[in-house]
């Protein structure tokens, strides 16, 4: 009887393995640095991202959305995800450099591995004047309910991506 258990159980862990398809267990960025190609411009939609080493997060922000605000005033903008920006987790191949991003061709490697967009979630934006610099703005951005689901349906919960960083503006 021992046995006969014994092999229903070892068949239950043998057909209960992976058949190798890459899961995301966890997406952490937050000690991570914010980078990107050209300076962020209040007028425009800006592409913002984070590199750890083989993944990257990339926000892509509306048009508009980085209001320069009101000097002496803080001012707190919101912009849902992805009617109005958009956030992407990607890995790749191997480690990826900003080079992937902001040259005008990208290079050849590394590749996307897996793409996955956010379904739901806001990007907050608080903007005020720099303390030490009254001729810029800051602009902290943060992530709020982001939801990321995989190609399998699979729900991605474990998120480390609340505080996405700081970007400057300049005053007008």
């Amino acid at each position: 009887m021992r046995k006969f258990i014994f092999s229903i159980l070892g068949s239950i862990v043998l057909l209960s393995c992976s058949d190798g398809d890459l899961e995301i267990e966890t997406i952490d960025f937050d000690s991570v640095s914010i980078q990107f190609c050209s300076e962020p411009d209040p007028t425009t939609s800006n592409i913002l991202f984070k590199i750890n080493d083989s993944e990257a997060l990339i926000l892509e922000l509306q048009s508009g959305v980085l209001d320069n605000g009101v000097v002496g005033e803080t001012v707190i903008t919101e912009s849902s995800v992805p009617s109005r920006s958009q956030v992407t987790y990607r890995i790749f191949s191997e480690n990826v450099n900003n080079a992937y991003f902001c040259d005008n061709i990208p290079p050849a490697t590394p590749t996307v591995v897996d793409e996955v967009e956010a379904e739901d979630g806001a990007v907050i934006i608080e903007t005020m004047v720099d303390p030490d610099d009254a001729t810029s703005f800051i602009h902290n951005i943060s992530l709020s309910g982001i939801s990321f689901v995989t190609g399998d349906g699979e729900r991605i919960t474990n998120l480390t991506i609340s505080e996405f960083g700081d970007v400057r503006t300049d005053v007008p």
